[in-house]
């Protein structure tokens, strides 16, 4: 008998055989040094304090998106990565619908001064990428402004919302940049990265590589089996719907009755 050769897939290593069969997700961010951590979380903080008072144009589609498309009459609220609460500023909520608002931050520190602001909602401490203490279907709206590209566990985020949402009424609001694009880099040129060296000089694109893991293609590819797109804007330019020439994407999504990969 002619032994048989093994084939190119065999041939391989084992490790690279597994390749294909091991998920991305969580993705792993590389360790900082204790002196970048602070420095992380200084600029994070400085960047939501300058962003709205410098850059009001882009802030009022970030935050004016998900009013304008949220469903007429809804009661019950998650905002998740709350930030220091910018995104309720934007609202005109009702007494019952600012009682059902809950603004999820990932810092405490961010989380108090949203409380110290707005203390008619509920500011909670927690990780949107893990499962919240809330029981299915119990939210209306889903909110997600400029948070979606941050997280190394996205799939993660994007089931639990889907969880939390009203099957029927429950729709996810979500804004992300158009990263990895010539207008976004050239627009982060112009923007953050002078904040950033005016406050901590030296070079900032370690920041960006850092937190922005997720591009607007692979946050789309990770949405699509759980939700369905109603409305997609670009900005600033509409009538261009493509990300090589836009700063940000909106998206209205309806959760899906039965998810495309269950």
């Amino acid at each position: 008998m002619v032994p048989r050769l093994p084939g190119a897939a065999e041939r391989r290593p084992a490790a690279a055989r597994m390749e294909t069969t091991i998920s991305k997700w969580p993705k792993v961010r590389p360790p900082l040094t204790a002196e970048q951590a602070r420095i992380n979380d200084e600029f994070l903080k400085l960047w939501h304090e300058v962003l709205p008072k410098r850059y009001g144009v882009v802030e009022r589609f970030n935050h004016g998106f998900p009013v304008r498309h949220s469903t007429p009459g809804f009661r019950t609220t998650l905002e998740i990565g709350a930030g220091l609460g910018e995104h309720i500023r934007h609202e005109r909520l009702t007494a019952a619908q600012e009682a059902g608002y809950h603004a999820l931050e990932l810092r405490e520190g961010m989380a108090a001064e949203i409380r110290t602001k707005f203390p008619g909602i509920h500011t909670i401490v927690g990780d949107c990428q893990k499962r919240l203490d809330f029981p299915d279907g119990h939210f209306d709206r889903v909110i997600a402004v400029h948070v979606l590209e941050h997280l190394p566990d996205l799939p993660a985020c994007i089931r639990e919302a889907r969880r939390l949402l009203n099957p029927d009424r429950g729709v996810f609001l979500v804004v992300i940049p158009t990263e990895g694009s010539p207008a976004y880099s050239l627009a982060r040129t112009l923007s953050a990265a002078r904040v950033y060296r005016k406050r901590f000089g030296g070079d900032y694109s370690w920041i960006p590589k850092r937190e922005h893991i997720n591009l607007p293609a692979e946050i789309l590819e990770e949405l699509k089996p759980y939700f369905a797109v109603e409305v997609r804007r670009f900005f600033p330019f509409p009538f261009l719907p493509a990300t090589a020439c836009n700063l940000c994407i909106g998206l209205a999504l309806k959760p899906r009755p039965v998810a495309l990969q269950e």
